[in-house]
């Protein structure tokens, strides 16, 4: 034996070996010793909560589906930080990747017991788990999400149950986007394994997506009545996630200086979210000063050095154990709005105040838009940027847009930033954004002096029966004010990094 085979030899016996080694180590640990984490974190009874909540909803007869979310890769063998799927994040608490949910509208024998429901999820693996950390387990499943059984990703493909039995199947379609990687029972093997047990034929869905008692549709119209308005659970974490996303405005205002990229604004923020332990930001930020900040979903952030006399848009959501905040601050980088900011900026307040003057419960989502549009329009028009409130002058012929203001006013907030939920009549403890904006890029049929001013003012709303309560109103949206605050010292004016140099 050549002296090559017999280093792989030997190495392949370190790894069996380290294997078992850290397998012994972790089979009498349960996950709870293993993982640390916060104590606010939505507990389990709030999960089956949502489930039993989704049961009453559905058809008789049925069984709803929920895939985990894919693990998305980087680059070469770096995979982005996981995410989980926000809607079986809301029906579990699991935050890992390679499982699957199963919750049945009525009780089926399931090996020696009658149950409801049943979770798939990653195995253990000692190996993985010295890189990668702690995985739940079927037996932290059990214990942790509150299931009466749990099985590992590589039973289900021997799990023998009968789909044909439902009347109705109902589960998200599928995006063709998931990796087969290596290991046994991932996500990928989990997706094939059902297509095939539900006899899912891609093709055949496309041209008649119920032929048979698939049911693509039903599940998100039940997902959208659940999770569009918010429980008191989920409130508390919204509005933490609100107010990190508020200080971090607050902070930057103070340090705004001209000279400063867009870069370095989006850490200062970024930074704030961190401090407040936000795990993540809510969606990609948006931080564009002048000509940037008129792209409505710019997140390059990289302008090197914003200029004296620019705006700048900085729209930015903490997201806290899952729940995002939305808000948006428009401030001058020298911190004086100059005269034609000042009137753009005090129109998009007006408008987003009109709005916020008639919302509360039982009343029409587009009636938001048409009280923001209102007042923009007009506004303009007295401003000379429009002729006429007609749509022929107000319409952008490119786009088929209002020209200045060419967006929605409202979305639902909550485990997404553009959250699931119903958009015909507000409803008590829906929370929403109320977002109006102008923005006039250069070369725009309007007078030169109006050019690149970007304004876009966002706010996170609770709906109530009686109104609306403001909840991001820490981070000031009155011009005034926002001026008396740049006017402060902030904290990070005694940050001095060195110069790096050629070196």
């Amino acid at each position: 034996m050549d002296f090559d085979v017999k280093l792989q030899n030997f190495e392949d016996m370190l790894k069996h070996l380290l294997t078992l080694l850290m397998t012994a180590a972790f089979a009498g640990t349960a996950f709870s010793q293993v993982l640390q984490k916060p104590d606010d974190y939505l507990k389990s009874e709030f999960h089956k909560n949502r489930r039993e909540a989704l049961r009453a909803e559905m058809p008789d007869n049925s069984v709803a589906v929920f895939f985990a979310n894919p693990v998305r890769n980087r680059a070469n063998d770096v995979n982005y930080v996981y995410h989980q799927d926000p809607n079986f994040y809301y029906m579990t608490g699991h935050r890992e990747p390679h499982a699957v949910l199963l919750v049945f509208k009525e009780q089926q024998q399931i090996r020696d017991e009658r149950l409801d429901e049943l979770i798939f999820v990653r195995s253990r693996n000692a190996l993985a788990e010295l890189y990668d950390g702690a995985r739940l387990g079927k037996e932290g499943a059990m214990e942790q999400l509150d299931f009466k059984l749990a099985f590992e990703g590589p039973d289900f493909e021997a799990f023998n149950l009968d789909f044909s039995k439902f009347d109705k199947v109902l589960f998200y379609d599928f995006q063709d986007d998931v990796r087969n990687t290596r290991e046994e029972g991932d996500l990928y093997d989990l997706i094939e394994q059902f297509k095939e047990k539900v006899g899912y034929k891609s093709d055949d869905l496309a041209i008649e997506p119920q032929s048979n008692n698939i049911d693509l549709t039903t599940l998100n119209t039940i997902m959208k009545r659940l999770r569009g308005v918010k429980l008191e659970e989920e409130l508390v974490l919204l509005k933490k996630a609100i107010n990190i996303s508020a200080v971090g405005q607050v902070e930057v205002m103070k340090a705004m200086k001209p000279g400063m990229s867009e870069t370095e604004i989006q850490g200062l923020h970024e930074y704030v979210f961190k401090k407040y332990q936000a795990e993540y930001e809510g969606y990609p930020s948006i931080v564009g000063a002048g000509h940037n900040g008129c792209v409505l979903h710019y997140i390059d952030n990289y302008k090197p050095a914003i200029q004296d006399g620019e705006l700048i848009l900085m729209d930015l959501g903490a997201e806290y154990h899952g729940y995002t905040a939305d808000v948006t601050r428009t401030i001058p980088v020298n911190g004086k709005f100059s005269e034609e900011q000042k009137q753009i900026y005090d129109l998009v307040y007006e408008a987003q105040e009109a709005a916020a003057r008639i919302c509360k419960a039982g009343i029409e989502f587009s009636a938001l838009y048409q009280a923001t549009a209102d007042i923009v329009n007009q506004g303009l028009v007295e401003l000379g940027l429009y002729k006429s409130t007609n749509p022929e002058d107000m319409v952008d012929p490119e786009t088929g847009r209002n020209r200045y203001y060419p967006h929605g006013c409202c979305h639902h907030i909550g485990l997404d930033v553009h959250d699931k939920g119903d958009y015909d009549i507000l409803k008590a403890n829906m929370v929403i954004t109320i977002e109006p904006g102008i923005y006039i890029p250069a070369g725009s049929p309007a007078d030169p002096r109006w050019w690149d001013i970007p304004v876009r003012i966002e706010d996170d709303y609770l709906i109530t029966e009686e109104g609306c309560e403001l909840l991001s109103g820490m981070a000031p949206r009155k011009r005034e004010e926002i001026e008396a605050l740049m006017a402060q010292d902030s904290p990070f004016d005694d940050v001095v990094l060195p110069e790096l140099g050629n070196r």
